[in-house]
C-alpha cells in the first residue's frame, strides 16, 4: 500500500514514549480504581467513627504531615477547632483515631481493649515475623492467642526462669570485666555506654535465645573476647529493626505503593532480614535436626534455651497434623 505524499513514518522514540505514557496510565488508573474500591467498602462504617476533616481524595489528611509542624499543635488545634475530644484523622487508607479525654482513654485502654488491643499492620512488622506468626509484633487474632499460651507457659515460666538464671547472671560479670579491662586499657578511660549497652543487650539475647555468646565456636582462652564482625552486624540489624518497625512507610499507608519502595524503607527491612537470616537460620536448622533425632530413637534432653522450646512446638504442631492427615486418610 502506498504511503500519501508527505507522510512521515513514526520514530522510534515516539512510539516508546507513547507506550511508556499509556502504561503509566494504566497503573495510575488501577490504583485509582483500587482506592476508590476500598473507600466505598468502607463508606458503610464512617457514621460509626468519630468527627474529623473531610480530607482530600485518596490521600486524606496526608498533606498536613508535611504542612502542619509540628503535628500534634495542629491536631489540638482541630480538637479545639472541632470542639470535641476524640478526633479522627485519614492517613491515606488508615484511620487514625486521637483521644484527648481521661474517661475517653479508659473506656478505650480498658472496656473497649479486645476491640483496639491489635497491633497496626505495617510492611516492616509483617517482614520481621515472617507473615505475623510471631506474638510480638502480631495483629490481634488466633495466631497471636497461640503464641501468648506458648510464651506464658513455656519460655516466660518460672522454671525456665530459675535454669537461665545463671547465663544472666554471666552476662552481667561479662559486662562488668568488659567495663573495667576498657577502663584500665585505655588513657583518658573513656567508655562508649552506647556501645557496651547495645552489646550487653545482644549477648543475652543470644545466651537465651541459642545459648552461645557469638555465632562462631570459639577457643575457651577466647571465649571473653569482645564482639566479633558477625556480632556487630547482628546487633546493628536487631537496633534498626526497633528503629524501622513502626516508623512511617508511604506504602503502609497506600497499600497498592508495596513494592516500588518510593522511601527506601522496605530496602532497608529487607536488608535487615537477610542479616538476621543468614544468621540465624543455621542454627535452627542445626537445632530442629537434633531435636528429630532425638525423637526418631526415641531419645530426649533438657531443655537448654528459648530455640529449643520453639523447635518442640514446631516438631510437635507437625507431628499432630500428620496424625490427624492419617486418621483423616483411614476414615475415608
Amino acid at each position: 500500500m502506498a504511503l500519501a505524499p508527505g507522510y512521515a513514518a513514526p520514530s522510534l522514540s515516539t512510539v516508546a514514549n507513547s507506550t511508556m505514557f499509556a502504561i503509566a496510565s494504566f497503573l495510575l488508573t488501577l490504583v485509582l480504581l483500587y482506592q476508590i474500591k476500598a473507600t466505598s467498602n468502607k463508606k458503610r462504617d464512617l457514621h460509626r467513627l468519630p468527627p474529623g476533616p473531610s480530607g482530600l481524595p485518596i490521600i486524606g489528611s496526608m498533606h498536613h504531615i508535611v504542612s502542619k509542624k509540628p503535628m500534634f499543635r495542629w491536631i489540638h488545634h482541630l480538637l479545639n477547632e472541632m470542639n470535641t475530644n476524640i478526633l479522627c484523622l485519614r492517613f491515606g487508607a488508615v484511620p487514625v483515631i486521637v483521644v484527648a479525654c481521661p474517661e475517653i482513654a479508659r473506656e478505650v485502654l480498658r472496656k473497649k481493649d479486645a476491640v483496639f488491643a491489635s497491633r497496626p499492620i505495617t510492611f516492616a512488622s509483617w517482614s520481621f515475623t515472617f507473615g505475623y506468626k510471631a506474638s510480638a509484633l502480631s495483629p490481634y487474632g488466633d495466631q497471636w492467642r497461640k503464641m501468648r499460651r506458648v510464651l506464658t507457659s513455656e519460655i516466660l515460666s518460672p522454671a525456665l526462669e530459675r535454669r537461665l538464671h545463671g547465663r544472666r547472671e554471666e552476662e552481667a560479670d561479662h559486662l562488668v570485666r568488659v567495663v573495667y579491662s576498657q577502663c584500665r586499657t585505655r588513657d583518658n578511660s573513656i567508655v562508649d555506654v552506647r556501645y557496651v549497652a547495645q552489646h550487653f543487650c545482644g549477648n543475652m539475647i543470644r545466651r537465651l535465645m541459642f545459648s552461645k555468646r557469638h555465632f562462631i565456636e570459639l577457643t575457651p582462652v577466647s571465649r571473653n573476647a569482645g564482639p566479633g564482625r558477625d556480632e556487630v552486624e547482628h546487633v546493628s540489624a536487631l537496633f534498626t529493626l526497633l528503629n524501622y518497625v513502626y516508623s512511617f512507610c508511604i506504602s503502609d499507608y497506600f497499600p497498592a505503593l508495596t513494592g516500588l519502595d518510593l522511601d527506601g524503607h522496605e530496602k532497608v527491612v529487607k536488608g535487615v532480614m537477610k542479616t538476621l537470616n543468614r544468621l540465624h537460620d543455621p542454627i535452627i536448622e542445626e537445632r530442629i535436626h537434633e531435636w528429630s533425632s532425638l525423637r526418631a530413637q526415641g531419645e530426649k534432653r533438657e531443655i537448654k534455651d528459648f530455640l529449643d522450646v520453639l523447635v518442640l512446638f514446631r516438631i510437635q504442631k507437625d507431628n499432630l497434623f500428620c496424625r490427624l492427615k492419617k486418621s483423616k486418610h483411614r476414615q475415608r
